[in-house]
Order: C-alpha cells, then sequence, then structure tokens
C-alpha cells in the first residue's frame, strides 16, 4: 500500500494532498499546475513537506511528526523525468551502469534495450531515449518508480514506440509506478489506480474504469479529455474488410485494423463525445457500433450534460446537450442505445489489458 500527505507552501500555491492506494500504475491526473510534480518531488525527497507522512510498502519515508526525514539517496525511489537526462558522451551500457548494478539482465530484456548498448544517445529516437532513462532508474533497485510526464515530450509516433514497454513494465516489473499526465488516454491505457487533482489537492482516487466514467468527475478531468475505460477479448478477424471485432460485457463492436490474435485481452478507451444515444434502436445506420446500455446518472454542467451508462458490467460514459438530454428524457434507469463510431476509437486508445 502507498499512503501519501503532504503539506507545503509553495508561494502563492497550497499543496495539501493525501490519499492511499494499491500498487500498481497509480496516475496522477490533473490540468497544469494542480501539484502533480511537486507531490512527486516530495515522495523522492527534493521537496519537504511541512508537515504529513509518506509511506511506501511498509517504509516510512517522511513523517513530519515523528520528524522522520529519509536522505534522497536512501529512499530507494527512481525518477524518471520529461526529457531523459542521459549522459551523451556515454554509450546506453554505461548510462544504464551509472544507474546501478541492480538485475541487469532482466532489465535490459524488460525494456527491449540489447540492440541499443554500444550506441549513444544522439543516436537514439525519443522514445528509445526514454525506455534507457526508465532502464537506468530501475538499475538502481527502487521500491517506487516516479515518473512526470515521460511521454510530453514525444510526438504520437514515439508515443505509440514507448506505450508497449510501458504496459509491459507495468505488468511484468512488480514495482508500484506514480505516473504524473495530463493526458486521458495515456492514463486510460496504462493506471490501475487514478488520482485526480485540482489546485494542489486530491479531488478524486480509485480505479481507472470507475473514474474516467464517472459523470460527476467530468468537471474535474475536462470535458475534452472524459471518457469510460473497457476490457474487451479478441473474438473476430475481418481480413476483407481490415476489422477486428471485440467482445465486451455487453456485446461485440468492430474497430478498425488489425488489433492482435484471438483470444487476446485489452483495454479500450471510448471518448464521451464519441457515444451518440438513442431511445430505439436505429436503423440504417454507417455506424457499426450499437449496444444496449442503462443510464445510472446524468449529471448537467455549463458545456453539456454527462451521462453514465451501464452496458453488461462495463461502465460507458456519454456527452450530449443539455437540450438532448431533455430531449431524450433521459434518468437513472431509462434504457437507451449507445452508438460508437468504428473510427472513433484510436490507436493510442487501445492497450493490452492488465
Amino acid at each position: 500500500m502507498i499512503a501519501i500527505h503532504v503539506k507545503k507552501r509553495l508561494g502563492a500555491f497550497d499543496l495539501d494532498a493525501g490519499f492511499e492506494a494499491p500498487p500498481g500504475v497509480i496516475a496522477l491526473f490533473g490540468k497544469s499546475g494542480s501539484g502533480k510534480t511537486s507531490l512527486i518531488n516530495a515522495v523522492a525527497g527534493l521537496l519537504r513537506p511541512e508537515a504529513g507522512r509518506i509511506e511506501v510498502d511498509g517504509a516510512v519515508l517522511f513523517d513530519g511528526a515523528a520528524r522522520i526525514d529519509i536522505p534522497v539517496h536512501r529512499r530507494r525511489v527512481g525518477y524518471v523525468f520529461q526529457d531523459a537526462r542521459l549522459f551523451p558522451h556515454m554509450s546506453v551500457a554505461k548510462n544504464l551502469a551509472y544507474g546501478g548494478r541492480h538485475d541487469r539482465d532482466r532489465v535490459i530484456d524488460l525494456l527491449g534495450l540489447d540492440t541499443l548498448l554500444d550506441r549513444r544517445p544522439a543516436a537514439l529516437s525519443g522514445g528509445e531515449r526514454q525506455r534507457v532513462a526508465i532502464g537506468r532508474a530501475l538499475m538502481s533497485d527502487p521500491r517506487l518508480l516516479l515518473m512526470d510526464e515521460p511521454l510530453s515530450a514525444l510526438d504520437a509516433e514515439r508515443k505509440a514506440e514507448i506505450l508497449p514497454w510501458l504496459e509491459r513494465l507495468r505488468d511484468e516489473a512488480g514495482l508500484p509506478i506514480l505516473y504524473v499526465s495530463h493526458a486521458a488516454s495515456e492514463v486510460a491505457r496504462l493506471a490501475t489506480t487514478v488520482v485526480v487533482m485540482e489546485a494542489g489537492g486530491v479531488r478524486r482516487v480509485g480505479a481507472v474504469a470507475e473514474v474516467l466514467s464517472d459523470p460527476a468527475a467530468v468537471g474535474m478531468i475536462g470535458a475534452q479529455e472524459a471518457g469510460a475505460v473497457v476490457r474487451a477479448r479478441i473474438a473476430g478477424l475481418d481480413r476483407i474488410d481490415g476489422l477486428t471485432e471485440l467482445a465486451l460485457s455487453g456485446g461485440r463492436i468492430v474497430l478498425p485494423g488489425r488489433l492482435g490474435q484471438l483470444g487476446t485481452h485489452l483495454r479500450l478507451r471510448i471518448s464521451a463525445q464519441d457515444v451518440i444515444l438513442a431511445r430505439e434502436k436505429p436503423q440504417g445506420l454507417s455506424a457499426l457500433n450499437i449496444l444496449p446500455a442503462e443510464v445510472t446518472a446524468v449529471d448537467e454542467g455549463p458545456e453539456g450534460a454527462a451521462v453514465g451508462l451501464l452496458c453488461g458490467t462495463d461502465r460507458l460514459l456519454a456527452r450530449v446537450t443539455r437540450r438532448s438530454a431533455r430531449a431524450l428524457r433521459l434518468e437513472p434507469g431509462q434504457r437507451v442505445w449507445a452508438i460508437v463510431k468504428a473510427s472513433a476509437v484510436a490507436p493510442d486508445d487501445v492497450g493490452g489489458a492488465v
């Protein structure tokens, strides 16, 4: 268990944030200036809180009341920054060795670094540099890995390159990770727990599928970023039309491209803006994905209405105008049809299931 509660006055900014979460990828999610980086700096020992307590898997790193403040070099915390911060004059092998010598072969295998060892950072892509930076942090045998928006400096192609490696790190390393991001697609794909931060405080903590699909959380997450996370299994491959058929708990959908082998389990993010609602099952549409659902909640705000949906055991989220919500007479318990365009789910929104 990871338990963090810190208080710190930072100029005109008050950091007063606390949460508890099980191990996994714990995403600190929120807009710029919400306190995410300040919070992980406190965990790393780079920022000293005025009060609070930081505990990781039974090890107390800071306790203001007990006057415990473990020095940075003894906290066993690995830190991966936005930029890789590798030594340009050293090879990949020497950069890794600088971090330590813990389980070198496993780290190289886990991150696919074996073909990069003799190269220098200038000869690496952005995604490769970040993989080396993660490897260097792992070589120090950390009890916790901190990642501060590690994909923010990468273009879409490089993000697509590194995301599968981050999923592998999540699934195979057995290491808790505090992952800072303001990109909902990254959080939906990687996180097991989401901590929503706003104005220096924690506003919501919970499992990724629960938080991102909650209509009441749309105001904190942002209308453009809101969307649900569902798990699916590849049930069919249409080679003629280039489609993959996915089985969800409440029905089947198709997405473009070949997303894996039959039986593979995936995690999908479905943006709330890409879900259309109907009172009756529509006919004659080009949209291929039409799912039966039940309205669980309707949360109206200045930018429209966020509608929570239950489809089988999966939770979806739709954003409609307040006029549409009134016209459809949306209320909890109502049966509706959720329509999702096959092309609406971006490649970055499809990842391996935990």
